[in-house]
């Protein structure tokens, strides 16, 4: 067992458990914060089932975005779309055997990287080149950028440069996975993208990429319009009127 193996091993484990750990928090805090007002945004569906169509078209393809700006829309499409594909890919390094659609979504991988790159490339000169986007910003939305920038140019970097052994890499992490420690490939490139995928699980609990599972528990979005039909009460205010005398 090589150094590198053990200690990129110990981080991912740290890793895996802040990033589960701290995302299950947070949703805990999101399921159990009070919605006292009826507030979708509208024109909002009238029934459940329109909200879960209207839910699949925001999260699928960014509907709101698309109404709001054309370009960030584009360059937010390319990122988001991008990020899946690379995600299918690699999901190779931890499934023996890979299974079908993993094998069948290799081919199509790299462009996803390719379009990942691209997509935050724009998102980031926006917040550059965009006065009321720029004034708004702050350095952590920067910084957020150039991390999953730098995870994204040295994947492409390792695939067209310095290639590692990718045999050695999926006998790591499958090792990893079953708690049997195996030796981590040397390769200086390997060992920057891998460090700051594991900066990134540790730090997006904390961030705002939070807005991917948050979009769900959005009342703006994920509430019926029915004001009329029916009164809306949070869980603790309706143990309020329940308690309050009437009469």
């Amino acid at each position: 067992m090589t150094t590198a193996g053990v200690v990129f091993a110990l981080l991912f484990y740290l890793a895996a458990l802040v990033f589960a750990g701290g995302l299950t928090a947070r949703i805990v805090v999101y399921a159990r914060t009070p919605v006292p007002l009826k507030i979708p945004t509208t024109p909002a569906p009238t029934t459940a089932r329109g909200v879960v169509f209207r839910m699949a078209r925001e999260v699928l393809l960014f509907e709101s975005l698309f109404k709001a700006n054309l370009w960030t829309w584009a360059f937010g499409i390319l990122f988001h779309f991008g990020l899946v594909l690379v995600i299918v890919r690699h999901l190779r390094y931890f499934t023996d055997p890979v299974w079908f659609w993993v094998a069948a979504a290799q081919p199509f991988g790299i462009y996803g990287g390719m379009a990942m790159v691209l997509g935050l490339a724009g998102l980031w000169a926006r917040r550059i080149l965009v006065q009321r986007i720029r004034y708004i910003s702050t350095p952590s939305d920067h910084l957020m950028l150039v991390l999953l920038l730098g995870i994204g140019l040295s994947g492409l970097a390792m695939q067209y440069g310095a290639h590692p052994d990718v045999i050695a890499v999926k006998r790591f992490f499958l090792g990893w996975l079953r708690f049997s420690l195996q030796p981590m490939p040397e390769s200086a490139l390997l060992y920057l993208h891998l460090s700051l995928i594991a900066v990134l699980m540790i730090i997006f609990p904390f961030s705002k990429l939070l807005h991917a599972p948050g979009v769900f528990f959005s009342p703006s979005r994920n509430q019926v319009d029915n004001p009329r039909e029916k009164r809306h009460l949070s869980s603790w205010a309706a143990v309020m009127d329940t308690e309050r005398p009437h009469g």
